[in-house]
């Protein structure tokens, strides 16, 4: 199990979340609602932002072949970096589909931290960066 020095185990084992956990996860709220916003002001339409919300979470598939795998896939759609790209090359085309698709994936990385999922290391899919889910 995954514990940072901070936090204490509960009688169910369970780590308490500490506060660089509980701050990742307001920061992980901040993004989730932001991306929303960004959506909303683009004019997008909802039901498309519904329906993709959940598209990065298919980079889990490659978990089928191994761990390694699997968290190297999940890793690189569950990071910043690429919808940020995106973004910035969006906002300075005022490409609104591009907004939209970076909007959505920020959205969706902020929903999953918020909640504790996190970056995963090839030990495990349930061995994060902000805990074990």
């Amino acid at each position: 199990m995954i514990l940072n020095p901070t936090q204490v185990k509960t009688a169910d084992h369970k780590p308490n979340v500490s506060l660089p956990n509980a701050l990742l996860r307001v920061e992980a709220l901040a993004l989730l609602i932001g991306g929303i916003l960004l959506f909303a002001r683009t004019g997008g339409a909802w039901w498309v932002f519904l329906v993709f919300l959940f598209v990065p979470d298919l980079s889990a598939i490659p978990y089928v072949i191994n761990l390694r795998v699997g968290a190297i896939s999940y890793n690189l759609v569950h990071t910043y970096t690429i919808p940020c790209v995106i973004l910035i090359a969006a906002l300075s085309s005022e490409n609104t589909v591009f907004i939209q698709i970076a909007a959505i994936w920020l959205a969706h990385i902020g929903m999953d931290r918020a909640i504790g999922y996190g970056l995963k290391y090839a030990s495990g899919f349930k061995d994060t960066h902000m805990q074990r889910v």
